[in-house]
């Protein structure tokens, strides 16, 4: 029993050394990217509770801008992983001419948006409590709002070549930029916030001015970097040469990409709307819970990261046609995933409660964030496997279920169940948020047979 369990879930040195080598470089980028949200997130709470609740907001839309732009760029990789495997560079670069359309299009319609009802949208989340003052907050939103917006398009560009080049198994030029990035955003951070040296003091406009810049920089390293080195990101071949995309295959994308696309936007518009259900609990909170996530985050990039080397690997043995090594494979970078987030789970449970002493908040918000902070962890393993089985079927361009699963399921099951709780339940704010939390249970249940199943174990190109 225990040798077929090992067989099953347990890889030898050079699987681990594969799945290691992809990952680490992601994770480094993202462990890096979100320590510097937490000191972005600490240094805004020096200033005022409201400009932590308004940048909290802010951040919440853009979340679901950024995913719609990771959902477009997604659309392509799922063939785009398929065809590196399969050693077809004319049709990679397809696919990467899709992503830049498609992120830009993203970039148009959701700049729209933020124009025209940015002031609409950050009011949902505000709610007046004690000590605290709704209009200081959405003042201070639109000032952040308005310069991020700035920064849209060269993420979005950004995205279209950090996606194709990581489908390549070259993950450490993305992460080499976003190290850059970040450190530049944490030193200007510190510098327009507070006004060091010749710098000005701007607050909440010196947050978002940062992020501006650090984004331009990481884009123009990535673009500069797959540009002077062609032999490696042979998918540049042609690429503006022509602006056209075959019929068939754009079809194609669409047919498996828009279930994606709507997927990644739907579900992060279902977790702002989770969000804004709690929030008419006070808007201590929605601070109490800007802490918790930004921890949290902290601790999640191992099982994120992870998973998302699932729809890499396991994307490139379809494409090469090793419909049973995609299955092997999976096993195993499954159990791998969730096993080293339930460690990573047992730290942030022990000490994560430490981290919300450092904001310049009041006592009653800190102890709100740490019990945040616990709940969170003690579903974080449960979050891994979804994310594992999600990023497996992705794999096989079963797009559509993951859509059903994922952001259907958001908003049919979660999102009214939070508005019901929060709004006409008498349960405390902890209790609520440790039941919504907990329905990642149903998805864990369901996740399981559609994995079993082998639904996702075909090849698309």
């Amino acid at each position: 029993m225990l040798e077929k369990f090992k067989k099953k879930y347990i890889g030898d040195k050079a699987f681990y050394k594969r799945y290691i080598f992809l990952a680490t470089p992601m994770i480094i980028q993202n462990a890096i990217t979100n320590f510097v949200s937490f000191l972005d997130n600490i240094m805004v709470g020096q200033l005022r509770e409201e400009a932590i609740s308004a940048v909290a907001t802010v951040n919440q839309l853009n979340f679901v801008f950024l995913l719609a732009v990771f959902g477009a760029a997604s659309a392509g990789s799922i063939y785009g992983a398929q065809y590196f495997g399969k050693g077809d560079h004319k049709g990679h670069m397809y696919t990467f001419r899709f992503k830049l359309y498609a992120t830009l299009i993203a970039t148009l319609i959701g700049t729209l948006i933020f124009l025209f009802w940015g002031s609409d949208l950050i009011s949902l989340f505000l709610t007046e409590s004690e000590g605290t003052s709704k209009e200081v907050a959405l003042s201070y939103g639109m000032k952040y709002l308005k310069i991020i917006l700035i920064g849209l398009v060269p993420f979005a560009v950004n995205q279209a070549y950090a996606t194709t080049i990581k489908e390549t198994g070259q993950t450490v030029v993305p992460m080499v930029a976003g190290m850059v990035a970040v450190a530049t955003n944490a030193i200007l951070d510190y510098c327009l916030i507070f006004g060091f040296g010749p710098f000005p003091e701007l607050g909440v406009e010196g947050a978002a001015i940062a992020t501006v810049i650090a984004r331009y920089i990481e884009a123009i390293i990535v673009i500069a970097w797959a540009h002077t080195h062609k032999k490696v990101n042979q998918y540049l071949e042609g690429a503006y040469i022509g602006l056209g995309i075959p019929a068939d295959l754009l079809k194609q994308i669409m047919i498996k990409g828009a279930p994606l696309m709507f997927n990644e936007m739907l579900w992060a518009a279902g977790v702002s709307a989770v969000t804004q259900s709690y929030s008419v609990r006070g808007m201590n909170v929605l601070t109490a819970l800007s802490i918790s996530n930004t921890v949290s985050n902290l601790f999640n990039i191992v099982f994120i990261q992870l998973g998302a080397c699932i729809s890499i690997i396991v994307g490139q043995h379809l494409g090469a046609g090793e419909l049973e090594e995609a299955k092997d494979a999976d096993n195993k970078m499954i159990f791998f995933s969730v096993a080293c987030c339930t460690v990573m789970a047992i730290i942030m449970f022990l000490c994560g409660g430490l981290f919300p002493q450092i904001y310049n908040v009041n006592q009653s918000v800190r102890e709100l964030a740490s019990r945040f902070i616990a709940v969170s962890a003690i579903w974080m393993p449960f979050c891994s496997f979804s994310h594992c089985a999600y990023f497996t079927l992705r794999s096989g361009g079963k797009t559509l279920v993951t859509f059903l699963w994922d952001s259907v399921f958001q908003w049919v099951i979660i999102a009214p169940f939070a508005f019901v709780l929060a709004h006409y339940s008498p349960l405390g704010i902890v209790a609520i948020f440790f039941i919504v939390s907990g329905t990642e249970l149903i998805k864990n249940i369901t996740g399981y047979f559609m994995v079993k199943s082998d639904v996702w174990l075909q090849q698309i190109v």
